[in-house]
């Protein structure tokens, strides 16, 4: 843990940590391509709200780790904009929350506060 970083924090525990940055984002298409970039999700991702769920659901292609942390940042520009849609991506988060919860592989999302990194 060379300068005491989250990420530093989480690597040591052999936790998978990602920065998911919506910075600028403002629409579907942009958000999808964020996920898709940021989660290193695979070919197959169809980048619509089904195929995020089911990515998140089946992490088979995620890196392997003791567990796996999302920092959802810069999200309060993409919710004011598309505020369906950042209700659907809340929705798609907690339902993969919940289902590596009590795993030996858990995955949480969590959204900072602060602006973006």
């Amino acid at each position: 843990m060379s300068d005491g970083t989250l990420a530093d924090a989480l690597g040591a525990a052999d936790w998978w940590y990602v920065e998911l940055d919506l910075a600028g984002v403002t629409d579907k298409p942009a958000f999808m391509d964020r996920c898709a970039r940021a989660l290193g999700l695979p070919d197959y991702f169809g980048r619509n709200w089904d195929a995020l769920a089911d990515c998140l659901g089946d992490l088979s292609w995620a890196p392997a780790a003791r567990g796996r942390l999302v920092v959802v940042t810069g999200w309060q520009e993409f919710a004011l904009a598309v505020p369906h849609d950042w209700g659907i991506a809340q929705e798609v988060f907690a339902e993969a929350g919940d289902r590596w919860r009590g795993t030996e592989t858990p995955l949480r999302v969590m959204l900072a506060l602060g602006g973006s990194s």
